[in-house]
């Protein structure tokens, strides 16, 4: 039988973001980015459905029998807390297991830009912060609470599914809510959170129109709105919540956000080049007059021009935040490489032996 929660203090241990659990195939962690096998043997089908059934809330197991997967949040006492997806596949089921640490840490800690410190300290409006899956969206949207909870006094509300980082009260009052376990759906507590007195609202995820229609909505009434999209730059990040609008509300939706949108922070992480652990490489817009004035048009293709030149504002383009970790020697060539957006940048720092065509 599967011994999870000696797997998952393995994981620990090893400073390993991921473990997978899949029948018919080894266990393997994530560890610095590389998903690694941790034993030759494979998992029987009958030795996985019972320790992974056994470990669900009641809530997730009916899901997972109504709908064949679930998301959850798992605790082991004194050890850690993890964010798990479990689903049926071809061989039987499956799960996955993120670590998410007990300790919030700060923007500081975490190495982040200075800037973010400042953007943290908007009163109003919408900040969005964007990535792949395992891009470190929610680990740098909860040093971004932190902050505010460190320096505030106000209401901050968090929606998420499941909950990850378990926040103290420290200056603020925080309520969290779990989708499925305290509210249907996010936007059915967006609806109810407009009448709960917020200062902070942070949605997990803007997964559809009713809830980016909400966020949008609440971040034009005063409240600040904290949140993530899986898109990869500012731009596609404007255009993924335009497009989701029909096209007779579109003029509209862009009109709404060239003033509530604040900041558009999108990120992905890389391998140190020492091996070990990974750094952040983030873009980052301010929503300026110029910028502002360009999603009102919806010259979104424009962005990226206004990024570049905008420096004085705090903002980076993802190219120049890998140039600079590439200039403060913490990743390869070769990483910043098949990082950056505009390779043709980065190949006069590959040995000529390892160049690539283009």
């Amino acid at each position: 039988m599967v011994e999870i929660d000696t797997l998952l203090e393995m994981l620990i241990a090893r400073g390993g973001s991921d473990l997978h659990l899949v029948s018919n195939d080894p266990p393997r962690m994530r560890v610095d980015g590389d998903l690694e096998a941790i034993s030759d043997e494979p998992i029987p089908t009958k030795e996985m459905f019972e320790p992974i059934v056994n470990i669900m809330p009641n809530r997730a197991r009916a899901i997972f029998e109504k709908d064949d997967n679930a998301d959850f949040a798992y605790s082991i006492e004194g050890k850690g807390r993890f964010r798990v997806n479990a689903f049926r596949h071809l061989n039987g089921v499956g799960a996955i297991f993120r670590s998410i640490p007990e300790e919030t840490a700060s923007l500081e800690e975490l190495g982040l830009p200075e800037i973010l410190k400042n953007i943290s300290k908007q009163k109003s409006g919408m900040i969005l912060v964007t990535g792949k899956t395992g891009s470190g969206k929610s680990t740098t949207l909860s040093a971004m609470v932190d902050a505010i909870n460190r320096t505030h006094k106000g209401h901050i509300l968090t929606i998420e599914d499941p909950v990850e980082f378990v926040h103290k009260q420290k200056q603020c009052l925080i309520s969290q809510r779990e989708v499925g376990e305290h509210t249907k759906t996010f936007a059915t507590a967006l609806h109810s959170a407009l009448r709960e007195d917020p200062d902070v609202i942070l949605v997990g995820e803007m997964r559809d129109l009713e809830t980016m229609s909400l966020a949008v909505t609440a971040a034009e009434t005063g409240i600040l709105v904290l949140a993530t999209l899986h898109t990869n730059s500012a731009a596609s990040t404007v255009d993924r919540i335009i497009n989701a609008f029909p096209v007779n509300k579109q003029d509209h939706i862009r009109t709404m956000l060239s003033t509530s949108l604040r900041s558009v922070i999108s990120q992905q992480l890389l391998k140190h080049k020492d091996g070990k652990g990974r750094v952040a490489a983030i873009e980052i817009m301010v929503n300026t007059a110029a910028v502002g004035n360009i999603i009102r048009e919806g010259k979104t293709d424009q962005i990226d021009n206004s990024i570049q030149g905008g420096s004085k504002y705090g903002m980076q383009s993802m190219d120049t935040a890998i140039k600079k970790l590439l200039a403060q020697d913490q990743i390869t060539p070769e990483v910043a490489f098949e990082a950056a957006n505009d390779k043709g940048q980065f190949t006069q720092f590959l040995k000529k032996t390892d160049q690539p065509s283009l």
